[in-house]
């Protein structure tokens, strides 16, 4: 089966996310029972998916719909890493499999939110909604793509997001209903074509020290 890989805390309860703790508890009487950690994964890009579509049609209703769906399969994401390392069922493809259904919810997420916007009339942005959604969404997989890269020459704790008070960075999207609810998308979209493509490119220079660093072991060099 494919199942995430576990992550290294070095206490079950300390330090973690708030998210995280919680999951664990709620997935804890699945352990022996058919549900797998793979399950969770589907489950949790299903409705990742749902948020996404949900965004397409750009009406009030539909966009707070998908936002709590978002919200939903944020939490879930956290449930099949977390019936892994109770149940014991880990692998690297599983680890794989929940970082491209990470990658393909939060790349489509900004797509189709530029195609509702698009769908409203009189936006007031230059460039059309859907070509910004794009831009984020393009820096997103790219940013997924090279923190795996990282993470498949560094290991797991050098692409750990930072943590605060048990929260984690990725937690802002919990605060996304507040911007459905107070019709503020565009300035959202706007935003995160901005910085998810500056942030892209700082994880290019990091991914290129990595690089660097790893030819310089090789081949003897700064021992």
């Amino acid at each position: 089966m494919l199942n995430p890989e576990p992550l290294s805390y070095p206490d079950p309860t300390a330090s973690r996310p708030w998210d995280a703790r919680l999951a664990r508890r709620l997935v804890a009487p699945l352990i022996h029972t058919w549900v797998t950690p793979n399950h969770l994964t589907t489950l949790r890009l299903a409705v990742g998916l749902a948020a996404a579509a949900a965004f397409i049609p750009g009406s009030f209703g539909w966009s707070n719909i998908a936002a709590l769906l978002l919200i939903l399969s944020n939490f879930l994401d956290h449930t099949d890493g977390e019936l892994a390392r109770l149940s014991g069922k880990t692998s690297r493809a599983g680890h794989l499999y929940d970082l491209a259904s990470d990658a393909a919810v939060t790349v489509l997420l900004f797509v189709a939110i530029g195609v509702g916007i698009a769908a409203r009339p009189g936006t007031g942005l230059a460039v059309p909604p859907a070509i910004l959604g794009l831009v984020a969404g393009s820096a997103v997989a790219l940013i997924f793509y090279l923190r795996m890269r990282i993470e498949a020459l560094l290991g797991k704790a050098a692409t750990r997001q930072a943590s605060l008070g048990g929260f984690e960075t990725e937690d802002v999207l919990y605060l996304l209903p507040l911007a459905t609810l107070s019709d503020a998308l565009v300035p959202l979209l706007l935003a995160a074509s901005i910085c998810t493509p500056l942030f892209a490119i700082w994880v290019v220079f990091d991914y290129q020290k990595v690089l660097r660093r790893d030819r310089r072991l090789a081949t003897g060099v700064g021992r």
